[in-house]
């Protein structure tokens, strides 16, 4: 059985739920895992600076205690420079967040690369490459933006 699908609504920022007639869109598992990994907010750990200075750490409470907390720090590069350490930084990043779909042995292994898809805009490409053999393919390069 598939999980809801969660796909990004690119407009909005955010991640949505949507409809087929009454029932919620059923799809991509492992897609729905990368976009949630990703896009929910990781706690900031005790060293990282808080780009909007107000010391707000945010993360999920549910975590609190948790070895495995969910989601991703990508959002503490909001004003970073367009630099090549952003770039480190947000593969960094990304990978720490998909590290528990190998850790759960979904996945065997991601190949992931960023880049400076125009001036103020990252783009991430991510590979999953299952235990199966399969892999998928999945490309960020419209969501992260100033």
């Amino acid at each position: 059985m598939s999980d809801i699908a969660t796909t990004w609504v690119a407009d909005l920022s955010r991640g949505d739920w949507s409809l087929v007639g009454p029932a919620l869109t059923s799809g991509n598992d492992l897609a729905t895992a990368v976009v949630l990994s990703l896009f929910s907010d990781r706690q900031a750990n005790p060293d990282d600076i808080v780009p909007d200075g107000t010391g707000d750490r945010r993360g999920w409470w549910g975590d609190m205690g948790n070895d495995k907390p969910i989601g991703s720090r990508l959002w503490l590069l909001a004003r970073a420079k367009q630099t090549t350490e952003t770039l480190q930084r947000a593969q960094d990043y990304i990978t720490e967040a998909l590290q528990w779909l190998i850790d759960d042995g979904v996945v065997a292994k991601f190949d992931i690369g960023v880049e400076w898809t125009r001036a103020g805009m990252l783009g991430a490409q991510v590979v999953a490459y299952r235990s199966d053999g399969g892999s998928a393919a999945m490309n960020f390069s419209w969501v992260w933006g100033s």
